[in-house]
């Protein structure tokens, strides 16, 4: 054939040049999963950009622009991450750069994450501003009867706010501390081993129940000898409410007949109800028992046995906006939450927190 500058030399010419440059960037050997644990690890966000810039203009000049980098580094972007996905993403054709079916692929991911990161920015806004989030808070058994009313009157104030609630004894929230599984936990003293950041919510009281029918229902000035013939219904071992129990016994030399043990404030209930036996139970798990007479308290000398409720977070546990919102919250009002309990009858609990009265 002679040599000549014909169109058809020339036409010849572009296509060799075509084909160089898509076997430099397209000539790969895949193995499966050798790419994908490599894609995984590798990847990044910039390899992404520049292959969604050059999908949009078709161009590595263009994309080059948009992107503020020069053109060989948007190349060496889309080299980079054609070598991790194992195949060919983009080819040249007449109309500009077009992706192959492997690059609309992957332009697919890079759109889900520029979403994701969207809405994680998003979020992260409404974090800062203490209008969204999340908080996971802890609490010991006999706390569930009074922290919903909490997390209500909380989420009155913060509605976008999602609060994760756990229940446990006393030894579950403290293993849930150590852990850094809760952001903040509502019980008694702080688990030992543990340097606590503590706010007192309020006084908690325990008493001694018994059905309205037993016979020291009316007696008052009770010993607590004088129950030592009668039969206790206790929490499990791990149970604060159990620990209390036995120190105040211990001290009075005196050993009570146990019955059952059981892991629930609920059954305990109801088991007095029946007639099982009596209990020594925090007041604030029994105010509506007290309230509708199935339940009374025993007159016992040097009850009811007062402790307090604490929200209690770990000092180097770092606490975003939202949690730090509802420390706050426990901490001024959780106390307005506590049910009152005075001459076996419970005043109505309110819903949100009251407002301070006015001088006169």
């Amino acid at each position: 054939m002679p040599v000549g500058n014909s169109p058809l030399k020339e036409a010849q010419f572009a296509e060799l040049v075509k084909f160089c440059y898509l076997c430099s960037i397209e000539s790969i050997s895949y193995d499966g999963d050798a790419v994908t644990a490599r894609f995984l690890r590798e990847l990044t966000i910039r390899q992404l950009r520049a292959l969604a810039a050059v999908q949009k203009h078709r161009s590595v000049t263009a994309a080059a622009n948009q992107l503020h980098l020069t053109q060989p580094a948007v190349t060496l972007q889309i080299r980079n991450l054609q070598t991790l996905a194992g195949l060919p993403l983009i080819q040249r054709t007449s109309d500009g750069m077009l992706l192959t079916d492997a690059g609309r692929e992957v332009l697919t991911l890079a759109e889900r994450i520029e979403a994701a990161i969207g809405d994680c920015e998003m979020s992260l806004e409404m974090m800062a501003g203490k209008s969204a989030g999340r908080i996971s808070i802890g609490a010991v058994s006999t706390a569930k009867y009074i922290v919903p009313f909490m997390i209500s009157g909380f989420s009155k104030l913060h509605p976008n706010v999602d609060v994760t609630l756990s229940i446990g004894n006393r030894q579950e929230i403290g293993a849930a501390l150590h852990g850094y599984d809760l952001d903040f936990a509502i019980m008694g003293r702080p688990p030992a081993g543990l340097d606590m950041n503590v706010h007192l919510i309020g006084d908690h009281p325990h008493v001694i129940i018994a059905p309205t029918a037993h016979p020291l229902a009316r007696k008052s000035g009770l010993a607590l000898s004088d129950l030592a013939r009668e039969t206790f219904l206790m929490r499990e071992p791990g149970s604060g409410t159990r620990g209390l129990m036995e120190q105040l016994f211990e001290m009075a030399r005196v050993r009570p007949k146990i019955g059952m043990s059981m892991s629930s404030n609920e059954t305990i209930k109801q088991a007095v109800i029946a007639g099982m036996g009596i209990a020594f139970i925090s007041a604030h798990t029994v105010a509506t028992e007290l309230d509708e007479r199935r339940l009374v308290t025993l007159d016992v000398v040097g009850l009811p046995v007062v402790r307090q409720w604490f929200v209690l977070s770990r000092k180097d546990k770092i606490l975003l906006p939202p949690a730090r919102a509802m420390l706050e919250f426990l901490s001024a009002h959780g106390a307005e939450f506590l049910p009152r309990t005075h001459d076996r009858r419970r005043l109505t609990r309110p819903s949100t927190p009251r407002k301070p009265s006015k001088a006169t």
